[in-house]
């Protein structure tokens, strides 16, 4: 039993970090596959940038839940998984502001430019808004990661100092 909730608690955090590891990968080469029409481009990012998220608050919904449990399991010992919890309730933090926040709000501004925008002058308000919370987005993304890492690098420790 051990060894299968300690497989489930590495496979969420796996698959949230492997997504978020490759999502900047599709995102780049969507734009470069399309890059005469980046409205488009923008579009099909903007919806796996969505399953990303959803992927990231269920994955992060199990390995919390995994890690709260694993000391009552004799898993692991309560102050090993304390970091480690910390940084996922932060990582989910960090998702749900982007799901909810960020992201509606630069559909907004694209919205308020016409749908497109893209074919906006950069010193526009709207655009420059856009393109602010554009670069927080990926600043979320790239923390998300950071503390992802952080994570794993916490629960194999916490492996090392099982009872």
């Amino acid at each position: 039993m051990k060894t299968l909730l300690r497989t489930l608690l590495y496979l969420s955090l796996i698959v949230w970090l492997g997504a978020e590891i490759f999502f900047p990968v599709v995102a780049a080469i969507t734009f470069a596959t399309l890059q005469p029409d980046t409205h488009t481009a923008g579009t099909i990012v903007g919806h796996l940038l969505g399953i990303l998220h959803r992927m990231g608050m269920v994955s992060g919904i199990v390995a919390l839940a995994l890690l709260a449990l694993a000391p009552a399991w004799n898993i692991y010992k309560p102050r090993a998984v304390l970091i480690p919890m910390a940084l996922i309730v932060l990582m989910l933090g960090c998702t749900v502001y982007s799901h909810y926040g960020i992201i509606p709000a630069m559909d907004r501004d694209r919205m308020a430019a016409g749908g497109a925008i893209d074919v906006n002058d950069p010193s526009n308000a709207i655009t420059a808004h856009f393109n602010r919370l554009h670069n927080r987005s990926e600043h979320v993304e790239e923390a998300i990661l950071l503390m992802g890492l952080a994570s794993v690098a916490l629960v194999a420790w916490a492996e090392t100092t099982r009872s």
